[in-house]
């Protein structure tokens, strides 16, 4: 028996039946009432199972495979020795063949909506060009320092240093770099970087100025009058600011959404969480001079980089705001509230009162049913949704039912392969009367 209460305490094992796969890189398993989310299993093995972390009140259990009784078909050797339980926590699904990988991620994305949303799909996670075998393909990582000045990968849930050889899923060029075999003295973090256009760098965090990195991205999608349109341009981005780290994923997720969306001359265009610009530049080009496009997002380095990026665009306008208050949604609150009610924040002036369409590639968290709400008020034709949570994004989707709209299309795509993450682009259409 543990502190928690009765049952299973950290550090036991249990032979287990491994069942269905859940959100987060594990599946579950259950012993005497008692579930268990296991990590490096599948469904149906039947495994040793050893507790690693007891949930609030021993609602829930933690736990790694740390043997294997009964393997699963799709069970295969890792191709990083650093992969298993008690090591490197990067990637969770190493142990598995790649395309199951991916009928695994359909799975979560697909409970998701259908728990969240009560939208029953079919979902089929697609893969991004560039890492065949699913490896090699990161380019940005980021390495912890320990005070011996030796750079190394986090446990799963820890902040324990693995010190590995080299970084199996990260791309040639920052495994160039060799952040692991050099010291880091008085360095709290490495970020190595591997642009699509320029050399690889290596920052020292804090030590080191941040320099800025150069994209390239290249697409083609067709538009809803039958015609293909291509996009051109690169991006600058600072080393340690936000960019898609598969080299494969800006170009494919710019086509998912702006195909789609059939962009006319003309039209109205808001990109929110817009990041330095990649769904904006597209936008612009798209409506064209007698067009708008409004473009939000919170960081000020990126906000920056776009107005640059974007000048020739004048009828682009990057605006720094936190996309929630510019909407004048409040922020959630957390905890009991003090001093009474939260101010309300006043709406941007920036931000129109209608718009055609709307991009939305909102953080992990996703947008919130609060600005979804908003987004809805404008009235777009057509919504896009970048989503790297299938949770925040089918509570998303749940908010965009709700206010009017239904959903036309999904498409998932792995973009992260060897872990549990996965992206999806879905568009909405106001919901036929």
């Amino acid at each position: 028996m543990s502190e928690g209460g009765p049952g299973l305490a950290v550090g036991d094992e249990v032979e287990v039946e491994v069942g269905a796969v859940a959100h987060g890189g594990h599946c579950v398993a259950r012993h005497e009432g008692q579930v268990l989310f296991v990590r490096h299993a599948l469904p149906g093995e039947r495994v040793t199972a050893r507790v690693t972390e007891r949930g609030p009140k021993g609602r829930f259990l933690r736990a790694d495979a740390v043997a294997v009784r009964e393997a699963s078909p799709d069970r295969v050797t890792p191709p990083c020795p650093w992969a298993g339980p008690g090591l490197c926590g990067g990637c969770d699904l190493q142990h598995v063949a790649l395309g199951r990988q991916r009928t695994l991620k359909a799975d979560v994305v697909r409970e998701q909506l259908s728990r969240l949303a009560g939208l029953d799909l079919d979902v089929v996670v697609e893969s991004v060009p560039g890492a065949d075998d699913g490896l090699g393909w990161r380019s940005r990582v980021e390495y912890a320092v320990d005070h011996e000045g030796r750079a190394g990968l986090r446990r799963h849930r820890s902040h324990d240093l693995v010190l590995v050889d080299h970084c199996r899923i990260a791309a040639p060029g920052v495994r160039g770099l060799d952040v692991p075999g050099r010291s880091w003295f008085t360095t709290e973090a490495v970020d190595a970087v591997a642009p699509s256009a320029g050399e690889p760098v290596a920052v020292a965090v804090p030590d080191d100025p941040v320099p800025d990195v150069h994209e390239r991205v290249e697409a083609s999608w067709a538009t809803g009058a039958g015609e293909t349109r291509s996009f051109r341009r690169e991006f600058a981005v600072s080393a340690r600011g936000f960019w898609q780290v598969h080299p494969g994923a800006p170009a494919t997720f710019l086509a998912a959404v702006m195909g789609p969306l059939a962009v006319h001359p003309g039209e109205r265009a808001l990109d929110l969480y817009s990041g330095v610009g990649l769904f904006a530049a597209a936008l612009g080009e798209a409506v064209g001079p007698d067009g708008q496009v409004v473009a939000v997002e919170s960081d000020g380095d990126a906000v920056e980089r776009a107005r640059t990026g974007l000048a020739a665009l004048s009828w682009v306008l990057p605006v720094r705001a936190r996309v929630d208050e510019a909407f004048g949604v409040p922020r959630p609150t957390r905890g009991p509230r003090r001093g009474g009610r939260p101010r309300r924040p006043t709406r941007s002036p920036l931000l129109p009162t209608s718009a055609d369409v709307v991009v939305l590639d909102p953080p992990r968290t996703g947008a919130g049913e609060g600005v979804v709400r908003a987004v809805a008020a404008l009235g777009p034709r057509a919504v896009a949704h970048v989503a790297c949570d299938p949770a925040a994004l089918a509570r998303d989707t749940a908010a965009l039912l709700a206010a009017g709209y239904r959903l036309d299309s999904l498409r998932a795509f792995d973009a992260f392969p060897m872990t549990h993450h996965v992206e999806c682009v879905a568009h909405f259409v106001p919901d036929a009367p």
